[in-house]
């Protein structure tokens, strides 16, 4: 009852600690706090935290901002997870002393405070360090005595008190705000990677073969040398017959017709078997290994959704969603009318079961070397599920990334980045190339509360979703696309080759789908296919992985320009060791040219006279640049944008 201070407003919590916030080694974690106690006297502020398994707690202190908010910091350095605290206390030091140097320049009798001020030394000298507790003493002894009021007062006005007691905070009845919070340490690769989506089923060099997991281990180095670091494969399991989708969606699949990989299961086998089509489990075991020795991780669709012929419809009937006739319920919601899958029905009676059996398939495929999942429609399954899933796939595979694909309403989209997914799907699919538009957007996901734990990735395209500013367009198009995609956001991807090829045909009356979507049947690629598409994602690629600036998505500051078309923004490291500024150019028909701002403020510049030099990293030009504003010139038949390397 005698912990005077009061500790509101507490931010950022995860609803109210159920969640954990994100971050990878070597980012800070700051917190801000109304802190607040009853009369005048001074409070002191500090971050307790921990990684757990360590005994001892670490402290910064917190400082004041402004109206009884107060701030503080602190770095996590390696994988796992860290829990925090705050502690806030009425410091009778600090408030003592501060009276008294008042009243000393008030020209006030100051003997009543030289005791009082003697006993708050004293109750400080027991929770410092030995060298500063014995000044402490010696000087509380000092004020004790009425004949040495004069030395006593000089000395407490001294500089070498004051420093010391800066140094100093008297703990007493701290109150303490533990809401359990935590913050959840991930890899570097959580915020930083590139991403290949291919069919492993038209990887054959062969028209109308099918592809096998040996076709995709001899396009490793393609994919490799374009730059990606995640080769990302559709559901590779058997593929059910009941209702099997024909080409371009067709609800009746002719003789042949090798049916979409989202409808999971067969006699073949459900979510732990590969379809025998694409080769035996030791041939993706291979696939893995040889990715991995270019320096790529696999990552699999897992969707948790079947087919009618799944083993599980039979020995679980109960895990399924059926109509009253006891029926299996099918996906026939429309446009897409998914006669071909089945959904689990997580609130069955078995439900124990029937999630163990979910965590089982995620840790029989990490079992085989997959440290990367993609849910594809995770918003079909509850919360409570994916939470309790990935803690329980990570505490024994902690590497183990999970990517969110919901394409559904934002808080949706959250809900299920606090769970616990990794990596979130984006809206940047469908946003245009309006300026105002991509600048309020990314503002939303890199300086509000969702940063604290929303990860964002941006494909430039998907197996269903080919974006409307894509489709009967040309390479112009597509270089803007993967140049937003790459540069505005440390994670994205491509679904390939459809995008590097230029896929543009669009399926007729659909705004958004593609003509002969590998989703149904087989294609056929030119796979040794270079084109100015490919280099341009080529040097991309290597830019960012070149510089450190570029591997996070929160530092990206937008700066102004006089003309709208005109995309300007810089991402650039803590220390500003490395700086890179964007400027692109959104329209791809026309060239544009205009002025762009120098952020003076960002870079430490403001009030100093400057001569920056300026490397363009697509071209290797250089500039000097000395001016408040800038000419550039970008026309889209070379490249959409620049990438300027800054030295200060």
């Amino acid at each position: 009852m005698r912990n005077r201070a009061v500790i509101t407003n507490v931010k950022p919590v995860l609803s109210d600690g159920k969640y954990s916030l994100k971050r990878i080694p070597g980012e800070e974690v700051k917190i801000t706090a109304d802190i607040y106690c009853d009369g005048d006297d001074l409070l002191h502020a500090a971050i307790l935290y921990q990684k757990e398994g360590e005994k001892k707690w670490q402290e910064v202190q917190m400082t004041p901002t402004e109206n009884d908010t107060w701030e503080g910091t602190f770095k996590v350095d390696s994988e796992g997870f860290y829990q925090y605290k705050i502690e806030a206390w009425v410091d009778h030091l600090a408030t003592w002393y501060h009276g008294f140097q008042w009243k000393n320049n008030a020209g006030q009798h100051l003997a009543n405070d030289l005791l009082m001020g003697s006993h708050w030394l004293k109750e400080t000298a027991k929770q410092t360090d030995k060298d500063l507790a014995k000044k402490l003493s010696q000087w509380a002894k000092l004020m004790e005595s009425p004949a040495s009021y004069e030395d006593a007062k000089a000395t407490l006005l001294s500089t070498e008190v004051q420093e010391s007691l800066s140094q100093c905070n008297l703990k007493r009845f701290p109150t303490v705000y533990d809401k359990n919070l935590r913050v959840r340490v991930g890899l570097p690769k959580e915020l930083f990677s590139t991403w290949y989506l291919m069919f492993p089923r038209s990887a054959s060099e062969t028209p109308g073969q099918h592809g096998t997991f040996k076709d995709c281990v001899r396009l490793l180095p393609r994919v490799a040398e374009m730059g990606f670091d995640v080769l990302f494969l559709p559901p590779i399991f058997p593929i059910g017959k009941t209702n099997r989708k024909g080409k371009n969606n067709s609800v009746e699949a002719e003789p042949g017709d090798v049916g979409s990989p989202w409808s999971i299961g067969s006699a073949e086998g459900g979510h732990k078997s590969v379809n025998p089509l694409l080769g035996t489990m030791k041939d993706f075991e291979q696939l893995v290994k040889e990715a991995g020795e270019l320096g790529m991780e696999v990552a699999l669709d897992m969707s948790l959704r079947c087919s009618a012929d799944h083993p599980y419809t039979k020995e679980h009937p109960d895990w399924f969603n059926r109509l009253p006739d006891g029926r299996l319920a099918v996906e026939e919601v429309p446009p897409l009318n998914y006669q071909d899958i089945v959904d689990f029905n997580f609130e069955c009676d078995d439900w124990e079961n029937l999630w163990a059996e979910m965590k089982d398939i995620f840790l029989f495929w990490a079992g085989k070397g997959v440290r990367i999942f993609y849910a594809s429609t995770p918003h079909h399954q509850p919360f409570s599920f994916w939470h309790w899933l990935i803690g329980e796939v990570q505490s024994k595979f902690p590497e183990v990334i999970f990517l969110s694909g919901a394409f559904t309403r934002s808080v949706v989209q959250e809900e299920l980045a606090k769970s616990g997914f990794n990596q979130s799907f984006t809206y940047f699919i469908w946003r245009n190339s309006s300026k105002n538009d991509l600048q309020k957007y990314m503002q939303e996901l890199t300086k509000g509360e969702t940063s604290e734990y929303l990860h964002p990735n941006f494909f430039t395209n998907t197996p269903d979703i080919l974006p409307g500013y894509l489709a009967q367009q040309g390479p112009n198009a597509f270089l803007l696309q993967y140049a937003l995609a790459a540069m505005l956001s440390s994670n994205c991807g491509v679904y390939g080759p459809a995008f590097e090829l230029m896929d543009n045909q669009r399926f007729p009356g659909s705004k958004e789908r593609y003509l002969h979507s590998e989703k149904y049947e087989i294609s056929h690629h030119d796979w040794n296919a270079r084109n100015r598409l490919t280099d341009f994602i080529t040097k991309i690629n290597g830019i960012r992985k070149e510089n450190p600036a570029m591997h996070n998505v929160f530092n990206i500051t937008f700066t102004n320009t006089d003309n709208d078309h005109l995309l300007s923004f810089v991402r650039a490291t803590p220390d500003l060791k490395n700086i890179i500024w964007c400027v692109v150019n959104l329209d791809p028909k026309h060239s544009h040219s205009g002025y762009v701002e120098m952020p003076k403020d960002l870079l430490g510049l403001r009030g100093k006279w400057f001569n920056l030099e300026v490397k363009e990293l697509l071209t290797d030009e250089t500039y000097h640049w000395f001016n408040d504003w800038n000419f550039v010139e970008l026309k889209p038949d070379r490249y959409p944008l620049h990438i300027l390397k800054l030295e200060i």
